[in-house]
């Protein structure tokens, strides 16, 4: 199969980038890595795709996509991230890089109708105390998660239109390749610098922990499933984990509980995210099998092996 990723320069895209092609499919990899919040990680991973995927600097807010829906299917990842970024002066970039990129993608689909899988996110779903179904009613708490309720509503309306779209509803995905300002990533860094760990609020919201590795799976599995169009997903790990028992395995793998410094709750932030996962279990015979304490193990192999790495390039 011929498939576009776009964000494939992102923590998640580039992960997909690299299974997609060790399965032998034809990717073109598409991003802008120098509209990225994190420039520097995102040019480190679009250089690392260049032996696995053709490569497209492509803007999709302005530029034209017609080469983009000249594909077997479209895994749509590209946006711009977070919660805590999207207040403010960050509403319009959100604005812009989410919901006008997603409608101008969609639209460039409509007459190739190739199999495209829309991200969106555990936060339309703001904070509940029980598990999420795909059916709930959808609580946004921010620009973020409303841009992305936006991003899902325009997918409907592809698919009644005859696209055939999935959404997959992503839940705190970590792993190697985090983003700098996602919790793990500033985590291990600062345990790793012998720092206060900087923790937003008490440490008593939980989270579906999902490893990046489960993540893609989901992803692959849905880019080849012929799934009715406006199919919605969630892709997460049906356990939620406070972060502070999450630290508590961190300090377990680094042998001694790091100090934390406290930090004002993000607005928006959810208090709790719970995935029921089962649609995705019985439509693609998936679920997420990763624990996190073998997950933070992973990453936080990672952070020390980029660290090595470093040291040698500077050396």
């Amino acid at each position: 199969m011929r498939i576009v990723v776009t964000g494939a320069a992102g923590f998640l895209g580039s992960h997909v980038v690299d299974a997609l092609a060790e399965a032998g499919h034809e990717v073109l990899a598409a991003d802008a890595p120098a509209r990225a919040l994190n420039p520097a990680a995102s040019r480190r991973n679009w250089a690392g795709l260049a032996d696995r995927a053709a490569r497209l600097e492509i803007d999709l807010a302005v530029d034209d996509l017609a080469p983009l829906a000249a594909a077997d299917a479209v895994v749509h990842l590209a946006g711009r991230p977070g919660v805590r970024t999207s207040w403010g002066a960050g509403r319009a970039p959100a604005e812009r890089d989410n919901v006008v990129a997603t409608r101008r993608l969609l639209q460039a689909c409509a007459a190739r109708r190739p199999r495209v899988i829309v991200a969106s996110s555990s936060s339309v779903y703001g904070s509940r105390d029980l598990p999420t179904r795909e059916d709930d009613p959808l609580s946004p708490a921010s620009p973020y998660a409303a841009g992305k309720v936006e991003v899902e509503r325009l997918a409907a309306v592809a698919a009644r239109d005859g696209l055939p779209v999935t959404v997959l509803r992503y839940f705190s995905v970590y792993g190697p390749r985090q983003r700098p300002d996602m919790a793990f990533h500033r985590f291990i860094e600062a345990a790793l610098d012998g720092r206060p760990l900087p923790v937003f609020g008490d440490g008593r919201r939980s989270r579906s922990f999902t490893h990046v590795a489960d993540v893609v799976d989901a992803t692959l599995r849905a880019a080849a499933a012929d799934l009715p169009g406006g199919t919605v997903l969630n892709v997460g790990r049906p356990e939620p984990v406070t972060v502070r028992a999450a630290i508590d395995l961190l300090g377990e793998l680094l042998g001694g509980r790091p100090a934390v410094r406290g930090q004002e709750p993000v607005a928006g932030d959810a208090t709790r995210t719970w995935a029921d996962s089962g649609r995705a279990a019985r439509l693609l015979g998936w679920t997420a099998g990763t624990g996190l304490a073998e997950g933070l193990a992973d990453q936080l192999a990672w952070h020390r092996g980029l660290r090595v790495r470093d040291r040698v390039g500077a050396a």
